[in-house]
């Protein structure tokens, strides 16, 4: 028998950027673009202090701020060929030399330490993921006993399917994303004010639910709001902090198609018509 269940996708179908502040968007660029091959978006210009870098149907969002975001956990990001993007990522080495970054290859993909200290897992394309490329996985490190109100907050707020096991919860999104919550002993960095955006399809059910525990920290505009905290449902404790953009599937920019640059593309062999990846 099939397990039916397992197809399910919940109320939240995408996760759809990350935003992380940095000091210097040519050192961003050097890394989202040449190190992790990204493809700066070329049709939105948001002036010199914000840059958006196309992976897949996702983005990063990178605005200039004194202060870097450093995300507590790590991200996920599919690449098309693991043996490009080391190559990729030994010629940027010297670029990136006065910063925080370094990499090391395993057997199942390759770590990544930006150069602010944001941690990327660079993993191949398969089923479990159903994407060539693209933003796959946030794990977050949480607090001790966290998770299973974490699962509840995803499940009971936004109409989620969260999952514990152990000290893990995995909260799915659409086709082969999802967030994971870790809890660990080691003490948490103070939350700096990065965010991530996802999309819902059930709008009005998540605000209604948030508005009412105020929780609710933006009305963006008619298509979006935000929240910081996730807690527990049952016993209103606020458990971990991180910013969520909340998005309606009637958002000008949902299903906005990224341009995203063929990675084996180069002047020497140039194939005219090749310059987009397929």
């Amino acid at each position: 028998m099939f397990d039916r269940a397992a197809e399910d996708l919940g109320n939240v179908i995408l996760l759809e950027h990350v935003n992380l502040r940095v000091p210097d968007l040519e050192i961003a660029s050097a890394f989202y673009v040449h190190a992790l091959g990204g493809t700066r978006d070329p049709f939105i210009d948001h002036g010199p202090d914000l840059v958006w870098f196309n992976f897949g149907f996702q983005q990063f969002h990178v605005p200039r701020a004194v202060k870097p975001d450093v995300l507590r956990g790590s991200i996920g990001l599919v690449v098309p060929d693991l043996d490009e993007r080391e190559a990729a990522l030994v010629a940027i080495s010297g670029h990136l030399a006065s910063t925080a970054f370094r990499f090391e290859r395993d057997d199942m993909g390759i770590d990544v330490l930006g150069p602010w200290g944001n941690r990327f897992r660079c993993l191949p394309a398969d089923r479990e993921v159903q994407m060539g490329r693209g933003l796959a996985m946030v794990e977050f490190a949480v607090p001790l006993g966290s998770v299973a109100g974490i699962a509840r907050f995803y499940t009971e707020a936004l109409g989620a399917v969260a999952v514990t096991t152990g000290p893990t919860c995995v909260v799915a999104i659409g086709h082969g994303q999802r967030l994971r919550f870790v809890e660990t002993t080691e003490p948490l960095a103070d939350y700096d004010g990065h965010h991530l955006a996802i999309y819902v399809q059930d709008f009005s059910g998540p605000h209604r639910w948030l508005a009412e525990r105020g929780l609710i920290v933006e009305e963006s505009d008619e298509h979006q709001y935000r929240f910081n905290w996730i807690t527990d449902p049952v016993s209103g404790e606020p458990l971990f902090e991180v910013e969520h953009e909340v998005r309606s599937t009637r958002h000008p920019l949902y299903g906005r198609p990224l341009v995203n640059r063929n990675l084996a593309q180069r002047i020497p062999g140039y194939v005219p018509g090749a310059d987009a990846a397929t």
